[in-house]
């Protein structure tokens, strides 16, 4: 009888808990003609894209290299190599983000893994002729490994974000002292906003294993997330709350993951997949342009080797309908951006010539 009610409390007070957004599901959106056109080739594990105010796209490779490409003529023109960067298996060269008011402040935003002891650190270089100069470490001894490093960046209502991944480490994700397996908010000069949930902390949320999507959907924020060999995740992201790896995978399904989100103000997945699909980079796609895409997430994914699109509601908490587009045509997928005019942008990463793809109608 006490266990009985010990189950019932838990349940009244887990106030996460709600319908599960299963897979299975969800329906299939009707099919679309889209257009695909390789723009570049010959790229060396490219991770992140952003489409510049410069009608260029600016792209990083796990290598260290930093580059521009024009869609329109398929010219690169590089911009600098970082020789500090290591790439150590799935480490190097990661996510990048340009200064939302870039006219006036010329910042890019990098995220990277260095040194023997393998680190990560976040460093804001400004551009200046065709080149970007003056590196400024904005937060360093992020820990670092071969494998789930994150480390995507985004630029919000100035403030800047950092997804983390717990670097083959489970005991750092529920510890708020670590900067490891974590969302995180700066300033963008790199200190610490004075209403971050945990004083002098650039932690935002935690409970994360490796998140490498990273996007705002109108005024919410989400995160794509690699599970282990289950539970791959979409979350939504809510301040100073807890994700609940590695005690949780995935939704709050059995007694004792029930009991530890309840406990610990875990938020449970929009969505999860088993099996896997290792997603990536995320847009949210909200241009007239291609109207089938409207109010949607756009996601890369690797292992499935495809672009998966993610029809929201109209209040953007719950998901829809689903569409799978380019099936193992160009491999694994890793980065997405849109341009202005509503055109997508992806990259492949296949480690072996990779690609840039232009999405048109």
């Amino acid at each position: 009888m006490k266990a009985v009610l010990i189950g019932l409390l838990v349940l009244m007070s887990c106030s996460t808990c709600r319908k599960k957004n299963k897979v299975d599901e969800i329906p299939t959106l009707p099919d679309v003609t889209l257009k695909s056109k390789v723009i570049a080739a010959g790229l060396v594990n490219p991770w992140e894209l952003v489409y510049g105010p410069d009608n260029l796209i600016w792209f990083t490779e796990r290598n260290g290299k930093i580059s521009r490409l024009n869609p329109e003529n398929g010219q690169i023109t590089v911009l600098l190599t970082i020789n500090e960067v290591r790439n150590i298996g799935e480490g190097g060269l990661l996510g990048m983000v340009l200064h939302p008011d870039f006219t006036s402040n010329p910042f890019v935003y990098m995220a990277y893994d260095y040194g023997n002891d393998y680190k990560a650190k976040i460093v804001r270089y400004t551009y200046s002729n065709n080149t970007l100069i003056s590196p400024k470490v904005l937060l360093d001894q992020i820990p670092a490994a071969s494998i789930h490093n994150g480390c995507r960046l985004l630029i919000n209502e100035n403030k800047l974000f950092i997804t983390t991944g717990d670097a083959a480490d489970t005991s750092t994700p529920q510890n708020v002292n670590s900067l490891s397996g974590k969302v995180l908010r700066l300033n963008l000069d790199g200190s610490i906003p004075g209403d971050n949930p945990f004083p002098n902390n650039p932690v935002w949320t935690y409970g994360h294993r490796n998140a490498q999507g990273l996007v705002m959907a109108g005024t919410k924020m989400f995160v794509s997330e690699h599970g282990p060999n289950s539970d791959d995740e979409i979350n939504y992201i809510e301040k100073g709350r807890n994700y609940g790896w590695p005690n949780v995978k995935g939704f709050c399904d059995d007694s004792g993951e029930t009991s530890f989100c309840a406990i610990n103000n875990v938020v449970e997945p929009l969505i999860n997949w088993t099996p896997t699909i290792a997603p990536s980079g995320m847009a949210y796609y909200d241009s007239d342009y291609i109207p089938h895409f409207k109010n949607s997430l756009l996601l890369a994914l690797l292992k499935g080797a495809k672009l998966m699109q993610l029809k929201f509601d109209d209040t953007q908490t719950k998901i829809v309908g689903t569409k799978d587009f380019y099936v193992n045509e160009f491999g694994r997928l890793r980065a997405i951006c849109q341009s202005p005019t509503g055109k997508i942008y992806i990259c492949t990463s296949n480690g072996n010539n990779d690609k840039i793809i232009e999405i048109s109608k």
